[in-house]
């Protein structure tokens, strides 16, 4: 199936597997994947690194400020780098989840990280999945996509892929942390999560990967008369 030259926005909540399937849609189309997430974790890691973040969570913002112009944060085709150093793994770990929606939550970080995610954008063919593609990153997309499913799959799914990397999560923390993103991300004043009226909403809760694929497979071939 040829799809046109077209963005794909993938929204929703954290733990859903937007990821996943947005990496899979862009290995089966040839599009290019990019992960507005991991530019945000980058951005925590990096503060968390260098002290911006205290031992209670407070962000000095004036300092994060002035660090972000000279960040060189970007995507390669294995992961996300800040500067040569690759730090997909970094990340992706739970004292990163436990600060990344306050520091997505400041409007500065989100200008920062959207001007690299539009600059990816003009090219075209680009599928990528976070917290508001849909409705500020790119309203234009031609397919939107919301993705949800029931918080306690949500947990067991993050609990799973942290077990995966060698972490050692508490269930309890990990679904305490889950809920804590769910409602910072659905109430931060900027760019609050919310699904754009032009999306497909995708409940996951009880689906395999592969109906995934199928269900945006009709999609596509339903929105732009494919015919295989």
């Amino acid at each position: 199936m040829n799809i046109p030259d077209i963005i794909i926005a993938i929204d929703g909540y954290s733990s859903t597997g937007k990821s996943t399937l947005a990496k899979l849609i862009a290995e089966e189309y040839s599009f290019l994947y990019l992960d507005s997430g991991a530019m945000y974790r980058g951005v925590t890691l990096h503060a968390l690194e260098n002290g911006i973040i205290d031992s209670d969570g407070a962000i000095d913002e004036e300092r994060l400020k002035e660090a972000l112009k000279t960040l060189d944060l970007d995507f390669r085709t294995d992961g996300t780098y800040i500067g040569d150093r690759g730090v997909e793994r970094d990340i992706r770990t739970l004292e990163v989840s436990s600060h990344v929606s306050p520091i997505s939550a400041i409007p500065f970080v989100r200008s920062f990280v959207d001007e690299r995610l539009h600059a990816f954008g003009l090219r075209k063919r680009v599928v990528m999945d976070g917290r508001d593609i849909g409705t500020t990153v790119f309203p234009e997309a031609e397919i939107k996509i919301f993705m949800t499913a029931r918080p306690e799959v949500r947990a067991q799914r993050r609990f799973d892929e942290m077990e995966a990397k060698g972490q050692n999560p508490v269930m309890e923390e990990v679904m305490k942390n889950l809920l804590e993103r769910d409602y910072i991300d659905s109430h931060r004043e900027t760019s609050p999560l919310s699904r754009a009226a032009d999306a497909y909403v995708l409940d996951n809760s009880d689906m395999t990967l592969h109906e995934e694929t199928v269900w945006f497979q009709g999609l596509a071939q339903g929105k732009f008369g494919i015919l295989e």
